[in-house]
């Protein structure tokens, strides 16, 4: 089941390492609430908890510190995670390498839907089809879909490594437009999104906000978004669906999971809070400020949508060839 039929949106400044603690009040728990992001500090899961968690600390009463432990695409934090006691005070922010890298590792050390328990699927960050200007004349899908079909193997299209969402957000259109492009796998966005710009390679997808200035600047060239709808800041900009191609739906979700065995009173308890934390007012300008789209949803709506991802992000990467390492 796509994006859009669990959360409505339009579509994903820390110190490396750093533990920051907020205690608000007299009323503050004694035992602070863990929260582990297995992402690199400075990325866009670690800046969007980071922008909520003097607000989370208020919701839900208690010292909130926030612990880096990224590495293998993920599974180094959500290993840590899954291992903690469920007792609601340890909890992890996930993404969509979480529902993907089962598809492309041979073996976990860890069940990803039944090692743990959702919380909230928080919201998204929207994903952009892009060219380079100079070197793909099409501005639109279909134009680009015919430009590819006319020149077989002669294009490519950039990723941030083999089996990361982003791949998989391409291989999405690459499969939906029947072409032949050849995948250029970096290490990460920046060396990518570098040669983009540079002309090494003429296709790409990114999340909206590592590329607003080159958008602005016309050195990339936005053909549409990858999620089923639009997006607030660019409404004149059409999805991929729109434009003929309806099984592109993607978008850089992250959520709100515990260890298995968490208590339903815990999960209502962390639920409250940290929906409340993420549409506070003051969460919310700062989160949107960064495109972020957020529309908490409910524990069982995380559960099915994460299953969901899951078993469609695999068949993706099986219908590319990719094979688990």
């Amino acid at each position: 089941m796509l994006i859009k039929n669990w959360i409505r949106m339009a579509g994903a400044c820390a110190l490396g390492g750093t533990l920051l603690v907020f205690a608000h009040g007299a009323n503050a728990q004694s035992g602070a609430l863990r929260v582990i992001l297995p992402v690199s500090a400075g990325s866009g899961v670690d800046t969007n908890a980071r922008a909520a968690q003097d607000k989370l600390s208020e919701h839900l009463g208690r010292s909130v510190v926030i612990e880096n432990l990224p590495g293998a695409g993920g599974i180094t934090g959500t290993h840590e995670l899954v291992k903690a006691d469920p007792d609601g005070n340890t909890i992890g922010i996930v993404s969509n390498n979480h529902a993907v890298n089962p598809s492309i590792y041979k073996s976990l050390p860890y069940d990803s839907i039944n090692d743990i328990t959702p919380i909230s699927v928080l919201g998204s960050t929207p994903f952009l089809l892009l060219v380079n200007p100079d070197r793909i004349p099409a501005r639109n899908a279909k134009d680009l879909q015919k430009l590819l079909q006319d020149n077989p193997g002669k294009y490519n299209y950039a990723s941030s490594g083999n089996g990361t969402i982003i791949h998989l957000a391409g291989a999405m259109f690459v499969q939906e437009a029947e072409v032949d492009v050849q995948h250029i796998p970096y290490k990460g966005m920046g060396q990518a999104i570098t040669d983009l710009i540079g002309g090494q390679v003429e296709i790409g997808v990114a999340a909206l906000p590592a590329v607003q200035g080159h958008l602005k600047q016309g050195t990339l060239y936005p053909i549409g978004v990858m999620g089923a709808e639009r997006i607030p800041s660019m409404p004149d900009l059409p999805t991929i669906a729109e434009q003929g191609f309806p099984g592109v739906d993607v978008a850089g979700w992250f959520a709100a999971v515990a260890p298995k065995g968490l208590s339903d009173a815990k999960l209502q308890e962390l639920h409250k809070g940290i929906a409340a934390a993420f549409t506070d007012p003051v969460v919310l300008e700062r989160l949107t400020a960064m495109e972020n789209i957020i529309n908490p949803t409910s524990p069982e709506e995380a559960r099915t949508f994460m299953a969901s991802e899951q078993e469609r992000f695999g068949n993706i990467a099986r219908a590319s060839g990719m094979e688990p390492s």
